[in-house]
């Protein structure tokens, strides 16, 4: 049993092999694991219960913003994905086709949904006739595949959940307030949830979605520096509802076509969990989206009363959390407690017999590891403020982090240094051509990050090629 309780040092270390902490984290914490399916995760309940904490805090927002959820086909008849000329390049290399079913070869090659936008528009053509139909604002919980040839779990899976939204308006108007409507909503998710600040801002021309006009997003960093893409909010004009044609009798009784969004986030989120706030003694989850916020550990449960005292706790905070009682016998409570650490979860409770005789309780912090002594009669209060104040302890240690490392650079030179020494953002002016943001991903492996709604203006030159500059834009390398 020795060697079990220190399960935890079986981790790889996390400033030595980040690539490999991530990927045990996965593991041993029983989120994901591998199938005999190629680039395809399962999801075990642990980690489907993130995903469904996310998935019910987002619906809810959505629903309050007036989308309404549909489901649509899995698979798409080949001639739709066709008819948008960008949109079907940008996604060639990754679609998957089905050309055999019931034994037959099929007269047309059905894609395996990688996104919607064609099915959505066709539909959207059938359906609307009036102005007064307009918005159409739906959104689907779904599976989508796309043939990644390099794959992580969560991060890049050939198949993986996520919510898409699509939604056509009368107006471009509309259509561009809804786009940076989800978008404010996404960052609600990723900050008042998950606990991780944004950074948000519009895509370069290069950067955006196969079929937009404009793409914008809500970036995170991770840990080891590199940035995470959390979630992508599309204005695609008209660019879909012409090839389709969607359009509707406007006021006036003309015809006119619609103006189209889409938007986006998925199980990607539960992997920025994992790097945002992981440490060297396993998960760490942030309290508004962990399965179990509290984990009680009865101690001497063999003694009478222990155990009983265990379930009457848990059946009182029962009321305002998510708890459960570890109350297997076959472990030390040595061993309870690297497990409680390894899963993440962000209150442990101790009960023994001289607690039970005090009339208290020992709590744990997942984040700190800070340990406290509480009266039980003020049980549920003490927990809602201590979750309160490890979602926010959570949040600013990662917001501190990314200040750290966000660094300003001026020549290509600057760049180059900061970001292979202090791996992290890099602040930089640029000329706006695709060159130079091509060179520089070539000589750093930095993309860009997004064009921030709140500008800065560094230098008056282009970082790469000394030109006039147009753009403020934060560079990182990313996964």
């Amino acid at each position: 049993m020795a060697k079990n309780e220190n399960f935890v040092q079986d981790i790889a270390n996390i400033d030595e092999d980040f690539a490999k902490w991530y990927t045990d984290i996965v593991i041993k914490t029983e989120l994901a694991d591998y199938t005999d399916t190629k680039g395809c995760i399962a999801i075990k309940p642990y980690g489907y219960e993130i995903w469904e904490n996310i998935r019910n805090y987002a619906d809810k927002l959505f629903k309050e913003s007036g989308v309404k959820n549909v489901y649509f086909p899995l698979l798409i008849p080949e001639s739709l994905l066709q008819k948008e000329k960008d949109h079907v390049e940008g996604f060639a290399p990754e679609v998957a086709f089905v050309t055999v079913a019931g034994g037959e070869k099929l007269d047309e090659r059905l894609v395996i949904r990688p996104t919607s936008e064609t099915m959505f528009s066709v539909l959207y053509s059938k359906w609307l006739k009036s102005w007064r139909d307009l918005p159409m604002v739906y959104n689907q919980w779904c599976s989508v595949l796309r043939w990644e040839k390099e794959t992580r779990p969560f991060l890049r899976s050939r198949e993986f959940l996520w919510q898409e939204g699509h939604t056509i308006h009368e107006t471009k108007e509309e259509a561009t307030n809804r786009t940076l409507k989800m978008l404010e909503i996404y960052a609600k998710i990723v900050e008042d949830f998950l606990a991780i600040p944004t950074l948000k801002g519009r895509k370069t021309p290069k950067e955006k979605f196969a079929g937009a006009e404009e793409t914008y997003t809500i970036e995170t960093l991770m840990r080891d520096g590199r940035a995470l893409q959390a979630g992508t909010s599309h204005y695609f004009g008209q660019n879909f509802t012409k090839p389709f044609d969607v359009k509707f009798q406007n006021k006036e009784g003309k015809e006119e076509y619609a103006y189209q969004t889409s938007w986006g986030i998925s199980t990607r989120l539960i992997g920025a969990i994992i790097m945002a706030h992981g440490d060297e003694r396993g998960l760490k989850l942030p309290p508004k989206v962990a399965p179990i916020q509290v984990r009680i550990i009865p101690i001497a449960m063999h003694k009478e009363g222990v155990l009983e005292k265990a379930e009457e706790i848990k059946n009182l905070l029962a009321k305002d959390f998510r708890v459960d009682v570890d109350a297997r016998d076959q472990f030390s409570p040595g061993y309870k407690f690297n497990d409680c650490e390894l899963k993440g979860i962000p209150v442990r409770l101790e009960i023994g017999p001289r607690d039970i005789e005090n009339g208290e309780c020992i709590l744990v912090r997942r984040d700190t590891a800070e340990k406290v002594t509480v009266k039980l009669e003020n049980i549920n209060e003490e927990v809602a403020k201590m979750l309160e104040d490890i979602h926010n302890n959570m949040f600013e240690l990662c917001k501190k982090r990314l200040e750290e490392k966000t660094f300003i650079a001026k020549t290509m030179e600057e760049f180059e240094k900061q970001i292979n020494t202090n791996q992290g953002y890099i602040k930089a002016m640029w000329c706006g051509s695709e060159e130079c943001e091509d060179k520089i991903k070539e000589l750093t492996g930095a993309h860009s990050r997004c064009i921030p709604f709140e500008e800065e203006h560094v230098s008056d030159t282009c970082v790469c090629c000394g030109k006039k500059a147009k753009h403020f834009v934060v560079w990182g390398r990313q996964y």
